[in-house]
């Protein structure tokens, strides 16, 4: 009998099956934003803007909501399960949507709790939003899993199931022009691909084991918390800052200038969902590759990035400007190169937060995050009360750029003690 011969796979074949990855990933989270989009547009149209005013609200808590539970369930899965064996996927996948499930569901309880004080309009759509959390938590849940189990084609899928599910959905809730019936349609076509997400996997759920999942995560899982929401947080307490300084207005011309790298900031998102599950395997791979694999990942976002806002000063002429922007586009114009650098600053630091992430280390991500945040509001609203918006956008810009070499030093010492604690280990 002839020896088994060892299986090798070529570092071509590799690369392939990463970029393969990736692109679903890109292409997941541009189904993910266009569906976003669409429905803010749509639901816009349809009620007003004090109406909208209200769904933005429930949107913005939904937002909050959804990165605290990707910090108790999905992101410690995305660190210790990517890359492993199928039975253990599954049961890490069974148990984090458990989690979320779980988050959802006390979520959804507090929030029809707060509706029913509330009252009034804005009140009976915390009522619905409540109603239809559960199956939105686990929807994304199951996202994440697929990344992790590197079945990014099937996150893909189940996000088109929503959208198409979307369409009827919306249709009727617009015979009854409220914030109630479009936030219901918007949550229970995510509950049907929540569902779908079961039939995909075979796996359920387990809420019994929710308990479980935060105490054996809890390294990780209450500090991603605390990192995630801060993250969310620093924007919206600069955004309130800018407008409580220099006035709505400038908060307007602000976003409008963000709104032009949209496009990019989706891509961004997209690859951010599954960089985390490829450093990971990296790591198993060949720890020494995972310095050079998250500067790639870095510096070749940022220069995308940069490429990116230099086209939109040079090429976009200004009546496309104002057709997309309206009167907003002669005063956010000014902006798009501060909000380019600040765009570029993001897009370099998440190739050491992947890093990180896949390392789980958590405190050094954690202090990362939070020194990042904490420069970033005070950039913003320094710059705001020095110059309005055009201040505030340089604020942040140079804050984003500081924070990210904040996160690469964090990169280099937790690398640094990884690869110590191996040699100290090994036989």
């Amino acid at each position: 009998m002839s020896p088994v011969r060892p299986r090798f796979t070529s570092p071509s074949r590799g690369v392939r099956a990463m970029a393969g990855r990736l692109g679903w990933g890109l292409g997941d989270q541009a189904v993910s934003s266009l569906t976003n989009f669409a429905v803010s547009m749509f639901v816009a149209r349809e009620l007003g803007v004090t109406a909208f005013g209200v769904f933005s609200l429930a949107w913005v808590t939904y937002a909050v909501l959804i990165n605290l539970s990707r910090g108790l369930a999905t992101d410690p899965l995305m660190v210790r399960f990517s890359g492993v064996d199928t039975g253990r996927w599954r049961r890490g996948a069974a148990q984090a949507s458990g989690t979320a499930l779980a988050v959802g569901a006390v979520a959804g309880v507090l929030s029809v709790g707060a509706g029913l004080v509330i009252g009034s309009s804005l009140g009976w759509a915390f009522v619905a939003l409540g109603v239809v959390l559960p199956g939105l938590l686990v929807q994304d849940s199951w996202r994440f899993a697929f990344f992790a189990s590197g079945e990014g084609r099937k996150a893909f899928v189940n996000d088109v199931v929503w959208g198409v599910c979307l369409v009827p959905a919306m249709l009727v809730a617009a015979q009854h022009e409220s914030v109630v019936a479009f936030l219901l349609a918007w949550g229970f076509s995510g509950a049907v691909a929540a569902l779908y997400g079961c039939v995909q996997t075979g796996v359920y759920p387990r809420l019994s084991r929710a308990r479980a999942w935060l105490r054996e995560q809890r390294d990780l899982g209450f500090r991603y918390v605390i990192e995630n929401v801060s993250n969310s947080g620093g924007s919206q307490l600069r955004m309130y800052g800018l407008g409580a300084i220099a006035g709505l207005a400038d908060v307007g011309v602000v976003r409008g200038a963000e709104l032009l790298m949209g496009p990019f900031l989706a891509v961004l998102f997209g690859l951010s969902a599954v960089t985390v599950a490829e450093a990971a395997r990296v790591l198993q791979r060949s720890p020494q590759r995972l310095w050079p694999f998250c500067l790639t990942l870095g510096a070749g976002q940022a220069i995308v990035a940069l490429a990116w806002g230099v086209a939109l000063m040079i090429l976009l002429p200004d009546a496309v400007g104002e057709y997309l922007l309206g009167d907003v586009w002669t005063v956010a114009a000014p902006l798009i190169l501060p909000a380019t650098l600040g765009v570029v600053g993001a897009s370099f630091f998440t190739g050491a937060a992947a890093g990180l992430r896949a390392l789980g280390m958590a405190r050094r991500s954690l202090r990362a995050q939070l020194v990042f945040s904490a420069a970033y509001v005070i950039g913003g609203l320094a710059g705001a009360a020095a110059g309005g918006a055009l201040g505030s956008e340089w604020g942040t810009a140079i804050a984003s750029l500081l924070g990210s070499a904040v996160w690469w030093f964090q990169l280099h010492r937790g690398l640094r003690d990884h690869l110590s604690t191996e040699v100290r280990t090994s036989p």
